[in-house]
């Protein structure tokens, strides 16, 4: 097995420079044989400097799929638009591989600044799940967080209703909302939502609620600059907009749903994250 500490810092800026510039894992995976790299070692490599499960990383390059043969899946809406209870949703861009709809009005000016507001006082360094399913500071993202739990307020049931009948899953299959808060420089770098099954503590993480299959990324207000959702292996960067969304799907784990929160360069960027699982999810409680 690859050592980490052998990666010369100036391997693991390339690495790190050609991704965010657009570069998919298989084109960076090519540039390392070209130039001599171990294939194996290489996807080794990549897996370390990324953060990124072996087994999207075997995915990629195979056009293999992680699968997950009874997972829930959810509807993806179809252009131009979708109304919810006399909410009218605008869908402004679609792609079929991942399953990406770019959604224009999910959330009203007033819904985007409440959430702000509510979330405010309660913000914390950031956080992502280890392999026993605790969260852990992660280099990988530098924003500020926090979650509500479902239902807490009017506000948040509404939006989660919203949210449930727009992608036909139940209010009970989503975690809690999550709010974050990105000042310039902060990003949350290339990674997937979706739990890598042969990963020792994949059994321990999906026990509350089974594996993620999709996630919605709502932008609560319009960053100076910077700060876009970028999804290296198609290409394609979704502008943060006041109000609007980018929903992805990626049942059977999809590699093509690699994506990073870009580097805000000027002001601050607000969001709010609901990640839908395949069975009814309930919070794991500390021991």
């Amino acid at each position: 097995m690859h050592d980490r500490s052998t990666i010369r810092p100036e391997l693991r800026d390339w690495i790190l420079t050609t991704t965010r510039a657009g570069h998919g894992v298989p084109e960076v995976l090519r540039l390392m044989k070209e130039n001599g790299y171990d294939p194996r070692q290489s996807r080794s490599i990549v897996a370390e400097v990324l953060k990124l499960p072996l087994a999207a990383l075997h995915a990629a390059t195979t056009g293999a799929n992680v699968k997950n043969s009874d997972s829930l899946r959810t509807r993806h809406p179809e252009p131009p638009e979708v109304v919810i209870d006399g909410h009218a949703i605008g869908i402004s861009a679609s792609l079929e591989e991942p399953s990406l709809r770019v959604l224009d009005n999910l959330l009203t000016r007033d819904e985007c600044a409440d959430l702000i507001e509510l979330a405010r006082p309660r913000l914390q360094r950031a956080m992502t799940v280890d392999t026993e399913g605790n969260h852990q500071v992660d280099h990988r993202r530098t924003s500020e967080g926090m979650f509500f739990t479902l239902n807490e307020l009017p506000l948040i049931g509404r939006i989660e209703k919203r949210i449930a009948s727009l992608f036909d899953v139940p209010v009970s299959h989503g975690e809690g909302l999550q709010i974050l808060h990105y000042l310039p420089g902060q990003e949350y770098k290339p990674h997937f939502d979706w739990f890598d099954p042969a990963h020792p503590g994949f059994g321990v993480i999906t026990a509350a609620g089974g594996q993620r299959i999709a996630s919605v990324v709502m932008y609560l207000n319009t960053p100076e600059q910077g700060g876009g959702t970028a999804f290296p292996e198609v290409g394609l960067t979704v502008a943060a907009r006041r109000g609007s969304a980018v929903y992805f799907a990626y049942e059977g784990g999809d590699p093509n749903s690699l994506h990073a929160g870009l580097p805000v360069t000027r002001g601050e960027k607000w969001i709010a994250t609901k990640w839908l699982r395949e069975r009814p999810y309930s919070k794991p409680r500390k021991s």
